[in-house]
């Protein structure tokens, strides 16, 4: 009898004190660090904001000058330079110069677009470093869930082990055998199913880091919640101040305004100076030396509004500044929205975990324990007993599940408002 008890007591402390925390690892933040050194997407609006910085001196500068070589009033029956007083060689330079102040104009909506790409690759950024983290979590929480079952597997083999030794001296059904085999063919189902959710996760995950999908990614226990203080004001606060995308559509309408001083000069002439020098030779009748002729001309165009075509592009920039203003409205709508769906799930899952912690899963263990200590004795049925087992698993799983779900709302949250919200 002493030796059967001490058997179940060994069962008993071999079932929780598997329940341990796992080693530290790779840290989330260096797999951040590659995923952006890395990322295409990155590189691909680098090369944009390049673009647009070189676009500035490309239509910010003076347009090149013209150099005019000609021959004037050259008579067609002889096309002598020396029979008419009027043939001359000619030889000209021209500039064409816009309104004073235009280019400026122009430079200040050109250096919009480098700033409005900045701004979309600091969001994008801050995508990759949420998809890292959702990819992350789902790897960590799955391998989690693989080691839970991996553990309730052998606690059933043991039990299993139990009741085979009981039904040989009749102490327990052949029933009790049947039971313990299904429960375990349902674990090891359950295991085969995390181990696919375990190479999916870690395929995904390596999708953003550009590495081969069975390359291993160590991964860090999910740990207990550490309660963060949010609320949907400082939330907004925080977004306006730091959120890219806003700050995106925020330059899109300075754009506009620019846009509109710059079409302002639409109204104003532009100018075209030019300089030409005649040379001409002596005329040979009468051997007349003649004296070179030197020519200064300005010319404007003239800013007529056909058809509306000018006041059209003050227009345009006015009606593009209303729709900015518009579109930064319905963004922090829908953020407000987000915010508060995310705030009302934390607080959910805070509660949760806290209950599952503290409660469920400490009182699942004791039922277990108290369940097999019960059995032993016969005071209680061999389906208690696996029940009690089942209970744990269960218990377990969803607390790291609730840890999972709370850290990927909170990941998601950091993206919406485009700043850490973490200590």
């Amino acid at each position: 009898m002493k030796s059967k008890l001490f058997f179940f007591l060994l069962i008993i402390y071999a079932m929780f004190s598997n329940y341990s925390a796992q080693e530290n690892n790779e840290t989330l933040q260096t797999l951040i660090q590659k995923a952006v050194e890395v990322s295409p997407k990155l590189k691909m609006l680098e090369a944009k904001k390049n673009a647009s910085e070189a676009r500035v001196s490309v239509n910010s500068n003076l347009p090149d000058p013209t150099l005019t070589l000609g021959l004037m009033n050259l008579p067609t029956n002889s096309f002598s330079f020396t029979q008419e007083p009027m043939t001359g060689k000619m030889i000209g330079l021209s500039q064409a110069v816009p309104y004073p102040g235009k280019l400026g104009a122009a430079e200040n909506v050109l250096n919009k677009d480098a700033e409005i790409t900045q701004e979309e690759i600091d969001d994008a950024k801050n995508e990759i470093i949420n998809n890292i983290k959702q990819a992350y979590y789902d790897l960590s929480f799955a391998r989690s869930a693989l080691s839970i079952a991996e553990k309730s597997k052998s606690n059933l083999e043991r039990i299993s082990a139990v009741v085979r030794t009981k039904y040989t001296v009749s102490e327990a059904s052949q029933q009790n055998l049947i039971q313990a085999d299904v429960e375990l063919t349902k674990i090891k189902d359950k295991i085969a199913e995390l181990e696919g959710k375990v190479s999916s996760s870690l395929s995904t995950l390596n999708s953003y880091l550009l590495q081969n999908r069975d390359t291993q990614i160590e991964t860090e226990n999910l740990s207990a919640i550490n309660s963060v203080v949010l609320n949907i004001n400082e939330l907004n606060k925080t977004a306006k101040q730091n959120r890219p995308f806003l700050k995106g559509i925020e330059l899109e309408k300075n754009k506009s305004e620019l846009m509109e001083n710059l079409a302002d000069y639409e109204y104003y002439p532009n100018f075209n100076f030019s300089v030409q020098y005649s040379q001409r030779d002596k005329i040979t009748a009468t051997n007349t030396p003649l004296n070179d002729f030197v020519s200064f001309v300005v010319g404007l165009n003239l800013p007529i509004n056909y058809g509306g075509k000018k006041s059209a592009k003050v227009q345009e920039s006015r009606i593009m500044q209303k729709m900015y203003a518009n579109q930064y409205d319905a963004a922090l709508q829908v953020l407000n929205k987000n915010f508060g769906e995310a705030l009302s799930k934390i607080d959910e899952l805070k509660e949760r975990e806290k209950l599952n912690s503290e409660g469920l899963f400490p009182q699942a263990q004791q039922s277990l324990k108290s369940a097999m200590a019960n059995y032993q004795v016969g005071k209680t049925d061999f389906i208690n007993v696996l029940d009690a087992q089942n209970k744990v698993y269960e218990t377990e799983t969803n607390l790291y599940k609730i840890r999972m779900q709370y850290y990927k709302q909170l990941a998601q949250l950091e993206f919406l408002v485009g700043k850490s919200l973490t200590k």
